[in-house]
């Protein structure tokens, strides 16, 4: 048994024991406490839950920004951000919890492209399907940095990636649809760059993104992969 879990074990079978059998006293409070003292903070955490999510959240965040931490930790913490994102209600903490621009700085890292990778990945996540996370994240003008992130980043991984979260941003959100088309180079667009592009057609957001997803492609055939993998 967890040793904690034992101590509590222990804390409610003393309680118990302690418990005078006959009536409470007129204040209506035991009169013995139980020998053990109450249990240790600690144990109530591991009972109750421990941190919340916002806190785990936060944590992660710090351990990604630490200028000490190694490349390794970096990308744990991250794993661990991208998979609270994935609710959402920690998505829309994002903003309330100041985390979303910090997580956008990432995607600008120059040093480490595992890292704008993550990023990327995290942004992707939290705005997929959730409109308040779109416009968290629209309000902070991230599309045209995915954009550029998607046809000329020196890693093709990163470039997938990116491709993945402009796709996730702009569906059915008309303004990051409007801002990324804005912003998409004449080839790119074709005969199809005039007009309104509805962000609820999804065939013609598909046919847009598809593009960037082979301009992306054409683009690692000219530029070298990214060597700052961690070994």
């Amino acid at each position: 048994m967890d040793p904690g879990l034992n101590q509590l074990l222990k804390w409610g079978i003393e309680n118990t024991e302690n418990t005078p059998a006959g009536p409470m006293p007129d204040n209506g409070q035991a009169s013995t406490l139980p020998s053990g003292g109450p249990p240790h903070a600690d144990v109530l955490d591991a009972l109750f839950g421990g941190p919340s999510d916002a806190e785990l959240m936060k944590a992660a965040m710090a351990a990604i920004t630490s200028p000490t931490n190694t490349i390794q930790n970096k990308l744990v913490a991250f794993e661990n951000f991208e998979q609270l994102v994935e609710g959402v209600d920690n998505a829309n903490n994002l903003a309330v919890l100041n985390l979303w621009d910090p997580l956008i700085q990432e995607l600008r890292n120059k040093d480490q492209s595992d890292l704008r990778y993550m990023a990327a990945w995290c942004v992707g996540t939290a705005v997929q399907n959730n409109r308040t996370a779109q416009e968290h994240a629209q309000s902070r003008d991230v599309v045209p940095l995915l954009l550029d992130m998607a046809l000329s980043d020196v890693d093709v991984k990163v470039r997938k990636k990116a491709s993945y979260a402009l796709s996730s941003i702009v569906r059915n959100y008309q303004p990051a649809l409007d801002a990324m088309i804005a912003k998409l180079p004449h080839d790119i667009m074709g005969t199809s760059g005039g007009g309104t592009h509805d962000a609820g057609d999804m065939e013609a957001v598909d046919h847009i993104l598809a593009r960037i997803r082979d301009k992306g492609q054409s683009s690692s055939e000219q530029q070298p992969l990214s060597s700052d993998q961690p070994s």
